[in-house]
């Protein structure tokens, strides 16, 4: 007997949030079930290393739409919305995050969004409970993404969002190790909206994302979406070079017209501007490195994940 396929997908990747899950699980099932259209949730256990995965087993006895992914191991958050996007099979796919801060209870404000012809809805969230660093952080990446990919949204972090099924297949055949979700949707989609939600204060656990995976998540914005750094780069080395041009000329003229004794007070003049010189090309080699290392990520073309098994009513499958 062939299954119909669900016409919501909800994608819910989880790193270490057992004392989420139970609430996350509930209040989920009761929207789903109030919206009155078929649905699946797929939860893709991040390598956690709590009762997460024992804990969204004892929710899948009650809930059969339930799908689990097991990672083998942590490959962060992008990785196992991927690994929950190739399950899908809705017509309409949710990506939400398991801490509760995005209310389960606005999916039906953005399902029909959705519905009014948009492939892509994302979602700004109103009186953030986040705390001041991380709401500069967010403004700041926010900014320059705009900058860079030229839509103009005003909150790209915020996970809850609604992809149209066309949307997530392009995107699944996009096999680059390293992108951002949201930037790759961005540049399929053609209707794209932008919707308020609620956010709440984070009740229990801790946020996955420390400042050296925002600026990990930057430089995957930065490097796999726009070569806007190389030329700025460029512009700089140019500066840079007319500047040392002019500063020799400068002291060529000095020490002729003020003598030999002025260039030994010039000396420590000479080592600053050295250092900078020094400074620029060490951040210039950086900035190549980070480049041609992902570029040799992408070209060793090995898997974005490996899967574990999945538990799934219909079937558990082994890898």
């Amino acid at each position: 007997m062939k299954i119909r396929a669900p016409y919501l997908s909800v994608v819910i990747p989880i790193f270490n949030e057992e004392d989420n899950i139970s609430e996350l699980s509930g209040r989920l099932k009761k929207v789903m079930t109030e919206m009155d259209h078929t649905y699946e949730i797929i939860f893709i256990d991040d390598g956690s290393t709590d009762r997460s995965l024992a804990m969204l087993k004892q929710c899948q006895e009650e809930t059969p739409e339930i799908t689990i992914i097991e990672f083998n191991r942590n490959y962060g958050q992008h990785a196992a919305v991927f690994a929950g996007f190739e399950r899908s099979s809705g017509e309409i796919v949710v990506t939400l995050d398991a801490d509760l801060q995005n209310p389960p209870e606005e999916i039906p404000k953005l399902v029909n969004k959705a519905e009014e012809g948009f492939e892509v809805v994302a979602t700004v969230r109103v009186k953030r409970k986040d705390s001041l660093f991380r709401k500069c952080a967010s403004y700041t990446i926010n900014r320059i993404t705009a900058k860079i990919t030229g839509v103009k949204l005003k909150d790209y972090g915020c996970m809850l969002r609604v992809y149209r099924k066309n949307i997530v297949t392009l995107m699944c055949a996009s096999k680059e190790i390293s992108t951002f979700i949201p930037v790759l949707a961005t540049s399929y989609a053609r209707n794209m909206a932008e919707i308020e939600v609620k956010h709440d204060s984070r009740n229990q656990g801790d946020s996955k994302y420390s400042i050296m995976r925002l600026i990990s998540l930057q430089f995957d914005l930065m490097t796999s979406f726009s070569i806007w750094p190389l030329r700025m780069l460029m512009f700089l080395g140019l500066a840079v070079s007319l500047a040392g041009v002019g500063f020799g000329i400068y002291l060529f003229a000095m020490r002729i017209i003020m003598g030999a004794e002025w260039a030994v007070g010039g000396v420590f003049t000479l080592f600053a501007v050295l250092f900078f010189f020094v400074g620029t090309q060490f951040l210039a080699f950086g900035l190549l490195g980070e480049y041609i290392g992902r570029i040799y990520a992408e070209v060793r073309k090995r898997p974005r994940f490996v899967i574990e098994k999945i538990y799934s009513h219909e079937e558990e499958i082994c890898y």
